[in-house]
């Protein structure tokens, strides 16, 4: 391959891959405020300026773990080469741009997975069956998982026992202490991890001992910030209940938003690790940056318009029902960046909502739509494997690479 064929792939590559995250930015990240704007708390203009920001900056600071699963971890034996990772985000956009046009559930994560998956078959290497495991594992507990959380959180919210100015609060104190434990790149960790939290962090200035593996001083600033949390939406909802509802349901959109961004940018990047990493020597911080400006761009121009549709659903379904579906959403994308497991946030969301259904006795979804979701998942899978494992061979015949 001359220079010119290898910098003609590294552009053609990395405009792919803002593609990529564009599309991400204006879809997958788009859900968290809409609850709020269907609520009037928040206009669509702005929800679509801070989804930008949030997303961004989450993809900065939490993209890297599943950015590096992504590009070396679902192949064994072989680097991605540019041409190798041309091939496999072209066949992941194309998924995704066939369910953005069609209506049909493409989930992003299943699309670049398999299309990845197939690109590293294609080059010679063998299958990493104990990533796929956890993959797969992972990927098959996020409906229970995310559907009982959802039931647990709107169980919460209509007990008659359990006014708005306590549930609400205790929620909002559950949502601060969990972010008090997310791990950031721009926090140093006391451990000398490549990431640290507000939790360790601060924590480290006790110097508590640890008692049955528990760190008394990070669990001391976790309760700190929960309570801090709990407080601050209590008296809000103790002022006016609608006003208080609606603060909690901005600042949870703007942490579901930031989440989002560190599990999605990394369907965008994980290609490109080895073509910025090992090939141009380029620090994993600038692919990065790549991936959160393609998500920027794509929240800033795509997601008002989604904004206006997905947050008339959200009306309807009400602020309890909601709320239960994003609480789950958060947690949830905060463990898949901690494991490193590549995820849809629809795939999430969807079961959120059916898990808060269920709460009012009625999921809202019919058992039809749900299965044409699981087939639709399945398919994405499978084919886009064979679509990658085609696409680059096709690819490497026409240029030799």
């Amino acid at each position: 391959m001359t220079d010119v064929t290898f910098w003609a792939l590294v552009v053609l590559a990395t405009v792919t891959g803002l593609v990529t995250a564009w599309t991400l930015g204006a879809n997958s990240n788009s859900p968290p405020f809409a609850p709020a704007i269907g609520a009037n708390a928040i206009s669509t203009m702005r929800a679509a300026f801070l989804i930008g920001i949030l997303a961004a900056l989450g993809a900065l600071t939490q993209g890297g773990s599943i950015s590096e699963t992504v590009g070396a971890g679902l192949i064994d034996g072989v680097a991605i080469t540019s041409l190798a990772a041309t091939a496999g985000l072209l066949s992941a956009t194309a998924f995704m741009a066939f369910g953005v046009y069609t209506g049909y559930p493409v989930p992003a994560a299943f699309a670049t997975t398999g299309a990845m998956v197939g690109v590293g078959l294609s080059l010679g290497g063998t299958p990493a069956f104990d990533t796929y495991r956890r993959i797969l594992t992972f990927w098959v507990l996020v409906p229970p998982v995310s559907g009982g959380l959802a039931y647990l959180t709107a169980t919460v919210l209509r007990r008659d026992d359990i006014p708005e100015t306590i549930g609400v609060p205790l929620l909002a104190g559950v949502v601060g202490g969990i972010v008090a434990n997310v791990r950031l790149s721009v926090i140093p960790d006391p451990a000398g991890g490549d990431q640290g939290s507000i939790a360790a962090f601060f924590g480290g200035f006790a110097s508590m001992p640890a008692v049955a593996g528990v760190e008394l001083d990070a669990a001391l600033v976790t309760l700190v910030v929960a309570l801090t949390s709990f407080q601050f939406i209590r008296r809000r909802t103790q002022r006016s209940v609608d006003r208080g509802v609606r603060t909690f349901l901005v600042l949870l959109g703007s942490v579901v938003a930031f989440s989002s961004g560190g599990s999605q940018v990394g369907l965008a990047t994980g290609p490109l690790e080895n073509l910025y990493g090992a090939e141009l020597g380029l620090p994993g911080i600038v692919l990065l940056a790549v991936g959160a400006t393609g998500i920027l761009g794509g929240a800033w121009m795509g997601a008002p318009r989604l904004l206006q549709a997905t947050s008339r659903e959200y009306a309807q379904l009400g602020i309890r029902r909601s709320i239960a579906a994003l609480v789950p959403g958060f947690v949830i994308a905060q463990a898949a960046i901690t494991l490193g497991i590549p995820i849809s946030f629809n795939n999430i969301i969807i079961s959120g909502v059916i898990g808060g259904g269920l709460a009012g006795g009625s999921a809202g979804v019919s058992r039809r739509k749900i299965g044409v979701t699981i087939l639709f998942w399945v398919l994405t899978l499978v084919t886009s494997i064979g679509v990658g494992f085609g696409v680059y061979r096709l690819f490497s015949t026409v240029l030799g690479g």
